[in-house]
């Protein structure tokens, strides 16, 4: 079994690497292979690099520079992440004005020392967070490049994701801490200043080893490459392969204890954690729970297509990796797994589907927190964690919209992550409308449709770029609606939808009567209007707008569905009559199961 699914991963990275050439048909993407040694002296938290990078320029465009990201950078008094922190009027508390009082010793750097192409010297400039590098021949359409750099860093002390000694007594967590280069595609380079938000990266493969002091336990994205070897000084040597991936995380602990969890199927479970009172029970009660999720979400968006994951204490509370996530420890049973959970879910949404995080967040954070909502209810209904099964996991994540969208502070999800007034408006959009844009498209194409839009999703883009466009394509085929003004609306405004139920009305004594609605809100939705009768009877009347271009499916929960003609956008009302009277009508509603995202639910409705 196990030959069979290596043999099937081996493919999936075959058929993935040959696909990066040509992407989709009207798009390219570029490819890089890392091959880096570090030396760590973990006493003074500082390390010397050198980086072996081939460059493919698969675009058809000719280059005549590159940008590395060098992110430890933004870890200095004065730096961008450091000014944009103290002028937010809502700054990330783990932050605040912690950079400003960094001592000298305490500070991130990334100090490149030289870089040469193909032994050749080469122009390069620091600015911040950005290396920027001129090149004296151009990387014409289908060339490649060769570029080894040396550099020596200092490790922050931890703030935001990366640095050493956590809150929790992690010694390192080493996250964005390599000169990474900077993504270019159709829109061109991608060289954004950090200041704590959000990544790109060009998808690629890693050969890392790290020298580091025998004491350490080091946990890592990729495949470790046998035990340890011990070299000279007092240190050992850990090798990573990573194939395909966009990234690459490690940390490292001297008390690390590990748990490997085979999952029977090809896959190992990796979970290092300190033990103590506060982590040791919840730990070892985490590879049969995360066993279950993996199942789940596997089945539901797609198999994971590596053969090791690895949970690993470290950072600032919880953030994503290839093959990897660091997470804070010392948490409830249902805190770690929720954690986990969601960290977890990002794989299929931006390690399998990488996104550019700036422009699309609410794809990446909104698509993982709605699974995250289901994948965390299906572990409750098998008794995994505690709490209430619930028919509609997503309630909660409405109502926060609601809520938000009463404080004036809303901002479109098309503003680019770095550039929202707040981290509120920025945490909103990315979280919270992404997650709702997800399961109100499921209430707009039915069921079946939904689930052939995450497997098709997964299948057509894992391994690429796609766009909100690219996604939302994928859902007109699986449905064979038209959904552009969903995504125009949703992404590019805050203006949403609202009903109304106006009127309930006898029309003559033959027990006919007409319902009048109206559109409140600016944004056109499918609606679905129930209509219960006194005797229990409920029927579902099924209004599109006329831009859909069609009609979902009757869906399981309306055993009585009736189709109405569409609804024209330009049109505030809208009647229509039922051969029913209405003495015999106990209520009328819009929305009953409020999948359909509304600020006002009080106008959703009539009752006798």
């Amino acid at each position: 079994m196990r030959t069979r699914i290596l043999s099937f991963v081996f493919l999936l990275f075959t058929c993935a690497a040959a696909a990066q050439l040509t992407a989709q048909p009207d798009r390219w993407q570029q490819r890089v292979v890392y091959d880096m040694d570090i030396d760590v002296d973990a006493d003074n938290h500082q390390y010397t690099g050198n980086q072996q990078l081939t460059y493919f320029n698969n675009s058809p465009d000719t280059l005549d520079k590159v940008f590395y990201h060098l992110y430890f950078n933004a870890f200095q008094p004065g730096s961008q992440m450091d000014l944009r922190n103290l002028n937010l009027p809502d700054a990330d508390k783990r932050v605040s004005d912690r950079i400003s009082n960094l001592q000298a010793e305490e500070e991130g750097y990334i100090q490149v020392n030289s870089l040469t192409r193909e032994g050749s010297e080469l122009t390069y400039e620091t600015v911040g967070t950005i290396l920027e590098v001129a090149l004296a021949e151009p990387i014409y359409p289908g060339d490649s490049a060769r570029f080894t750099m040396e550099w020596d860093a200092q490790v922050p002390l931890q703030i935001r994701r990366s640095g050493r000694d956590n809150a929790e007594g992690i010694d390192l967590s080493m996250a964005q801490w390599y000169p990474k280069l900077a993504e270019y595609d159709y829109q061109g380079w991608h060289a954004n200043p950090y200041i704590g938000r959000e990544f790109y990266g060009v998808w690629g493969d890693y050969d890392v080893t790290i020298d580091i002091d025998e004491a350490y336990v080091v946990a890592a994205t990729g495949y470790q490459q046998g035990e340890p070897e011990s070299i000279d000084g007092g240190k050992q040597r850990y090798r990573f392969i990573a194939p395909t991936v966009h990234d690459f995380v490690w940390a490292a602990d001297p008390d690390y204890e590990h748990i490997a969890y085979d999952r029977g199927n090809g896959t190992t479970l990796n979970f290092y954690f300190q033990p103590g009172e506060a982590t040791s029970e919840n730990w070892e009660n985490l590879p049969r729970i995360m066993d279950e999720a993996f199942a789940y979400i596997g089945e539901h968006y797609g198999p994971y297509p590596y053969e090791q994951y690895s949970f690993i204490q470290g950072g600032d509370g919880g953030m994503e990796y290839p093959m990897a996530t660091l997470i804070t420890g010392e948490r409830s049973m249902n805190s770690l797994v929720g954690v986990s959970v969601h960290e977890l879910m990002h794989t299929w949404y931006q390690m399998l589907m990488g996104t550019n995080e700036s422009l699309y967040a609410w794809m990446d954070e909104g698509f993982t927190s709605w699974a995250s909502s289901e994948v965390m209810n299906h572990l409750r209904e098998q008794g995994l964690i505690e709490g209430e099964v619930t028919d509609n996991p997503h309630a909660r994540t409405y109502a926060s919209l609601r809520g938000f969208r009463t404080t004036g502070m809303q901002e479109p999800l098309s503003v680019h992550a770095d550039h929202f007034a707040t981290n509120s408006a920025y945490s909103v959009a990315s979280y919270t409308n992404g997650a709702v844009f997800l399961e109100q498209l499921r209430y707009i194409i039915g069921e079946d449709a939904f689930e052939c839009t995450l497997h098709r999703y997964y299948n057509d883009w894992r391994f690429k770029h796609p766009n909100s466009n690219d996604f939302t394509r994928v859902a007109e085929k699986c449905s064979g609606l038209e959904l552009d003004w969903y995504r125009e609306y949703w992404v590019n405004g805050t203006e949403y939808a609202d009903y109304a139920v106006t009127d309930v009305e006898d029309l003559d004594a033959s027990g006919t009567t007409r319902i009048d609605l109206q559109r409140v809100g600016r944004m056109p939705m499918p609606l679905e209007v129930s209509v219960t009768l006194k005797d229990g009877t409920e029927t579902y009347y099924y209004i599109a707008p006329e831009i859909l271009r069609g009609e979902k499916p009757q869906p399981a929960y309306a055993s009585e569905w009736n189709v109405l003609p569409d609804w024209g956008w330009t049109n505030p009302n809208y009647s229509f009559t039922i051969e029913t009277n209405k003495q015999q009508i106990e209520k009328v509603t819009i929305n009953a199961r409020e999948r359909m995202f509304e600020d006002d639910l009080q106008n959703n409705g009539w009752e006798d």
